[in-house]
């Protein structure tokens, strides 16, 4: 619920700079636009296509993160202590991942043809606004909720088939005895053989 709400927020205020820079004429010199109007109309198709764009990204951005969190979890640490390692385990990545999307994006505004600007300009600000609330908000409601964050019904956590996604490492087998390089218990029993 909480991804969904902030990939509507993100995708909201992206179409309000798209808005705002291409129909209301706020600074189309900006992007290296020059119209006799002062404005462009949006094309249709764009906001379908940046929303559709924006919340696999977003979307991408939050399982990496609560999946971190949840790892730590998991392992033992409480609600809050989880939080912060799963936030200093995968803030990088996803500025990271954040930033190549967003010169990405950034480097459509480069194209003459205005559609592929209004590509440029609503991605790359989407993007910055997912990201920096997927690092800010997403953990202050995980916080928030603390242990209820991992809290299901008795009924639904039995039906529920249980996921690792790292999976558990299985016990140790037994090496036969060997002189310690892989393969060595074969070449002994090899050598046997003969």
């Amino acid at each position: 619920m909480q991804a969904a709400v902030i990939n509507l927020l993100c995708v909201g205020a992206a179409f309000g700079v798209l808005v705002a820079t291409f129909q209301w004429g706020w600074g189309p010199h900006l992007v290296g636009l020059s119209t006799p109007y002062g404005s462009v109309p949006i094309a249709s198709y764009v906001p379908l296509m940046m929303f559709a764009a924006l919340f696999g990204l977003s979307m991408d951005y939050e399982v990496f993160l609560v999946s971190q969190v949840a790892q730590h979890h998991a392992a033992g640490e409480s609600p809050g202590r989880a939080v912060r390692s799963g936030v200093a385990a995968s803030a990088k990545v996803i500025a990271a991942a954040a930033t190549i999307m967003i010169s990405v994006f950034g480097s459509f505004v480069l194209n003459g043809d205005p559609t592929i600007k209004q590509f440029g300009v609503g991605l790359s600000v989407a993007v910055l606004l997912a990201a920096a609330m997927v690092l800010s908000l997403a953990p202050a409601m995980l916080t928030l909720f603390g242990g209820a964050t991992w809290w299901l019904p008795g009924w639904l956590a039995r039906v529920l088939p249980r996921v690792d996604i790292e999976a558990e490492p299985g016990p140790p087998t037994a090496e036969p005895a060997g002189d310690g390089v892989p393969g060595a218990a074969m070449r002994a029993a090899s050598r046997r053989g003969r």
